[in-house]
């Protein structure tokens, strides 16, 4: 019995000890496995760290890079992107909707007030801060804003106390709404933005004068009747979209100036030319719409080439004067397209 029993006890330690030796070398690997995952879990937390630091320190930076501003009344350094805007003329209450930002403080509008009926859905709530030639430094002062956008035509006699109140940047004139576009994409940290929205206009002017082909050079005369004149406007809003678009205007029209005035019917021959688009003062209605019968029925207007080819169109006054900015210019080449009949 001796000889049977040791060697199966013998096999059966032998047996045993391969599994312990067996269970010591799976414990160690799952430990090396685990320490590994954990060096790698420290590892990948350490690395995702890194990347919310520096994100977080690009933000702060952002948040706090100071840009210079030449503008039409000198230069303002602006911190970061400011988010409380005062707007104070119509382009820039304009251009600061296509520009996909709601102002803190608006000026009033000219006609259909206190906001036009196209901006009223993005500014009807806004405050108002007075009108474009006489803004409330007070009101403005109590919204505390952190950048004012203000017009050498109306302001430059308030720059210095605009300064005062928060970083002020300043268009050049009311009517130049293209460099309206340009401060305040860069005032509001939207260059690329600002950029976007001319590079949209340049596709639609190349395509109006592809579709208007031999049509264009069309000389053009921009009326406008009022309750005790009328006017002709020369290189002002309507005038250097008319122009962007290939249409001309006759000798003296092409001015730097707004425009002229005439106080006499005498003065209707400068009103010439082959195409003439009118637009009537929504002010002092009645008195306007008199006053534009009488000059329209003066033999003297019967002799205009337009007149007498039936080419003269009315078009609106907010589109083609009022609002000078970036959504108008667009509604009033929305205008034209229908003038002339194309597709959009």
């Amino acid at each position: 019995m001796h000889s049977y029993r040791h060697p199966i006890l013998f096999i059966v330690i032998a047996l045993f000890t391969i599994l312990l030796v067996g269970c010591g070398t799976t414990s160690s690997d799952n430990e090396s496995t685990t320490a590994a995952a954990t060096s790698e879990s420290a590892t990948s937390e350490s690395a995702t760290e890194t990347v919310e630091t520096e994100e977080t320190a690009n933000s702060e930076q952002g948040a706090s890079e100071e840009r210079v501003i030449q503008h039409a009344l000198g230069e303002t350094v602006i911190s970061g992107t400011p988010k409380k805007i005062v707007t104070l003329y119509q382009g820039a209450n304009d251009i600061a909707v296509a520009l996909d930002v709601q102002p803190v403080g608006i000026v009033e509008s000219w006609v259909e007030p206190p906001v036009y009926e196209y901006l009223r859905e993005d500014l009807g709530d806004v405050p108002v801060v007075g009108v474009e030639n006489q803004p409330n430094l007070e009101e403005i002062y109590k919204l505390q804003p952190d950048l004012i956008v203000a017009s050498r035509t109306r302001h430059e006699a308030i720059y210095e106390q605009l300064s005062q109140i928060a970083p002020t940047i300043v268009g050049k004139d009311v009517f130049d709404w293209k460099d309206t576009v340009d401060i305040m994409g860069q005032g509001l940290n939207k260059q690329a933005e600002a950029e976007q929205l001319m590079s949209d206009w340049d596709a639609r002017v190349s395509d109006f004068k592809e579709k208007m082909g031999d049509r264009l050079p069309i000389e053009v005369t921009i009326t406008n009747f009022r309750a005790d004149h009328a006017r002709i406007f020369y290189m002002g809003y309507a005038g250097l979209i008319l122009k962007d678009l290939g249409f001309t205007r006759p000798p003296g029209h092409d001015s730097d100036e707004w425009g002229v005035k005439l106080s006499s019917k005498e003065s209707i021959p400068d009103m010439n030319a082959d195409m003439i688009f009118n637009f009537n003062t929504e002010a002092h209605t009645d008195a306007t719409q008199k006053n534009y019968e009488e000059w329209t029925s003066h033999p003297l207007w019967q002799q205009l080439d337009a007149v007498k080819n039936n080419q003269v169109e009315m078009v609106g006054e907010v589109y083609w004067n009022s609002a000078g900015g970036y959504i108008s210019a667009n509604k009033m080449l929305d205008e034209i397209y229908a003038i002339f009949e194309l597709e959009m």
